[in-house]
């Protein structure tokens, strides 16, 4: 099983505002409260959120830009940024792949977590993995390697001043094939804070079943409350000069 820490800056990719709160921001709140400096990146505009006809797509995606920012600030995250590709159609393009590498050797974080890009169909049979979240995943698993590491791939970032990187750990979420649990229940009403920001989303019944899913994810190490990743450890930490 792999060992949690507390690195010096983590950087979350995810789809959506919203993403990180339901299955992430326990951690990153433990990570912050110990001093960490951790990066949001949302990929998509968020635009497609509503099925409110009266609603128009350029002030639900102001409306999702200003919750994410103040959901952001409830775990201790000032650094949010957002790619603003089109929700609901995403494609690991290598536009999207360059993109996040660029992000990637810009924070230079230690930790890098994104959605597991083979999740089709979770193990309990009862969601189907948004098609942007397995999107984001395979771009961002593939900016973390090869890209953010190889210096003949995207040139163009040399010339912008972008160097190499190598990421030490990839957390992936949503993932049939966890080995690493997180107790985040001193965190966890931090957690709920960061959801409830994200008012044209989430409601009571949103609250319930987050609390449901992390009671059963803590159970078996008698957590009251934990997150799962499924871990991979790509490279050691760079000697201290």
């Amino acid at each position: 099983m792999a060992e949690f820490f507390i690195p010096e800056r983590a950087l979350v990719i995810v789809a959506h505002a919203d993403d990180i709160e339901f299955g992430v921001s326990g951690t990153v709140a433990r990570w912050t409260e110990a001093g960490a400096q951790v990066t949001y990146c949302i990929v998509t505009d968020n635009s497609s959120g509503s099925n409110d006809p009266a609603m128009k797509s350029d002030d639900l995606i102001e409306i999702r830009r200003l919750e994410q920012i103040a959901s952001a600030e409830a775990v201790g995250v000032t650094d949010v940024r957002f790619l603003n590709y089109k929700d609901g159609t995403l494609t690991p393009t290598l536009e999207l792949r360059r993109d996040l590498t660029r992000v990637v050797r810009d924070v230079r974080p230690q930790i890098v977590i994104t959605f597991d890009p083979t999740t089709i169909l979770t193990m309990e049979n009862n969601y189907i993995n948004h098609p942007d979240h397995r999107a984001t995943g395979e771009a961002a698993v593939y900016a973390v390697f090869p890209s953010s590491e190889s210096r003949p791939i995207f040139p163009e970032l040399l010339a912008e001043g972008y160097e190499p990187h190598k990421v030490q750990q990839l957390y992936l979420v949503l993932t049939n094939q966890p080995n690493l649990t997180v107790d985040v229940s001193a965190t966890h009403g931090l957690k709920l804070d960061a959801l409830r920001a994200h008012k044209s989303q989430v409601g009571e019944e949103e609250f319930e079943m987050v609390k449901q899913w992390d009671a059963a994810s803590g159970e078996a190490e008698g957590y009251a409350y934990a997150e799962v990743f499924r871990v991979m450890k790509l490279n050691e930490p760079e000697p201290v000069s």
